[in-house]
């Protein structure tokens, strides 16, 4: 997903849909699932609206001014792969991770 700029959303607003532009500036809607905290920096965690979805989306958030704040993807994929197993952690019973 290439940079894109949301307005804030509360983290109580799961099911909660936000449409990002991807790399091609095609826009895509995804399911907001939680904002993941690790040394501190939060992450977004989103799941394309689509019921064939089985992979998780998770971007960097970058706060722009009190209303604002950018998604930015994670280049680094030790970043990437501790920030999941929190999420999965966090949703062990809830969510199937296979």
């Amino acid at each position: 997903m290439a940079d894109t700029k949301n307005e804030i959303m509360d983290e109580e607003d799961q099911g909660m849909l936000i449409t990002l532009e991807d790399e091609n500036g095609q826009e895509v809607e995804f399911e907001f699932l939680d904002v993941i905290e690790f040394e501190g920096t939060e992450y977004i965690i989103l799941i394309e609206n689509d019921e064939d979805a089985d992979e998780v989306v998770i971007l960097q958030i970058n706060q722009i001014d009190e209303e604002t704040e950018e998604y930015v993807s994670i280049d680094d994929e030790d970043t990437l792969n501790k920030v999941f197993e929190l999420f999965k952690k966090k949703y062990e019973g809830d969510i199937n991770f296979e």
